[in-house]
């Protein structure tokens, strides 16, 4: 399933400019807490000119498009598994019960 934020969906919706951002510079590209600095950073730089920013992540199963702050947080805490189009499908069916 793939979460849209609302945020991300009115500015689809207003033909407004949408930047996606990759999870990985979060979770895995540097420490904390300056990986979410950065995140943070980058999304506050991508409004500044006028587009939505759209961190995309994969949190408990679910692909989400556009995160909120507790999102970031936690991505930037915790260890996560990297996935790619490769291993997605394996990585799910393994945690259902």
């Amino acid at each position: 399933m793939i979460k849209i934020s609302n945020k991300v969906k009115n500015a689809i919706k207003n033909n407004k400019p949408v930047v996606a951002l990759e999870s990985t510079i979060i979770s895995h590209g540097m420490p904390f807490p300056k990986n979410l600095e950065v995140a943070k950073k980058l999304e506050q730089i991508i409004e500044e000119n006028g587009v939505t920013p759209a961190t995309i992540a994969i949190i408990n199963g679910e692909i989400k498009v556009g995160l909120n702050l507790e999102e970031l947080e936690m991505l930037a805490k915790k260890d996560f598994i990297k996935v790619s189009k490769r291993n997605y499908m394996k990585k799910n069916f393994n945690s259902i019960s």
